[in-house]
């Protein structure tokens, strides 16, 4: 049986070391967390054609949705409140075109960080701009507490995984077809799975940082291409 496609939806840089020219990414060690699992990552150019976004998508068996800059309050129909980084609109259009055909075709999805915050706000939530707690998730080590049972509980085989959190925005109004399965103890939203599809998680922190040497966070990548597979 070949291994199943998972696609990535990337992004553009205009300068890579070693590279003479600008370069399409999708972050190594999400692909390597991925190939570990025993699925093909496949990174999708970033385009604003929608039909190609939605017959790539078609394509592949699983989606891994990226972390990195601020999601635009745009999206959500918000005003900026509080200083952001990294926002583009482009971006945001991509991931989200192609986030709402993988859960139309019903293929296991992984959405990490920002990826976590471009699913809920997909699906009709919102987004805190700035977590009054940032010193505490930016660039830390610290615990989670998932409920039992739960997708993420039972991929990471553990309910209060030591997780790799970068990030100072966080979910704020839930989407409608979302459930919260993780918390921070301060009450930032950790964790989210769809209620319909069968299965579409999210998690505010980054698995793939300590993926190579914690099977925990491993897990996260081995349930998706395990399910991809099916």
């Amino acid at each position: 049986m070949s291994a199943p496609l998972i696609v990535i939806p990337g992004r553009r840089s205009d300068e890579a070391q070693g590279q003479r020219t600008p370069v399409v990414s999708g972050g190594r060690f999400y692909a390597d967390a991925v190939q570990r699992a025993g699925g093909l990552p496949v990174v999708l150019p970033p385009t604003d054609n929608h039909d190609l976004i939605r017959a790539t998508v078609d394509r592949c068996d699983g989606m891994v949705l990226l972390g990195g800059g601020d999601v635009s309050p745009s999206s959500y129909g918000h005003t900026e409140r509080a200083r952001l980084y990294g926002v583009n609109e482009f971006i945001d259009e991509f991931e989200i075109v192609a986030l709402r055909r993988a859960i139309e075709r019903d293929i296991p999805i992984l959405a990490i960080c920002r990826g976590h915050q471009i699913l809920n706000v997909a699906l009709g939530g919102t987004l805190i701009q700035h977590l009054d707690t940032t010193p505490d998730h930016r660039d830390t080590m610290h615990d989670v507490q998932l409920v039992p049972g739960s997708r993420v509980a039972l991929a990471m085989g553990t309910h209060e995984p030591l997780v790799h959190s970068f990030h100072h925005q966080a979910i704020d109004e839930l989407a409608r077809d979302l459930s919260v399965v993780g918390t921070f103890q301060d009450g930032t939203i950790e964790a989210v799975e769809h209620t319909a599809a069968t299965w579409v998680v999210g998690v505010q922190w980054h698995p793939e940082d300590t993926a190579e040497d914690d099977p925990h966070n491993q897990g996260l990548f081995m349930e998706l291409v395990a399910r991809a597979t099916r």
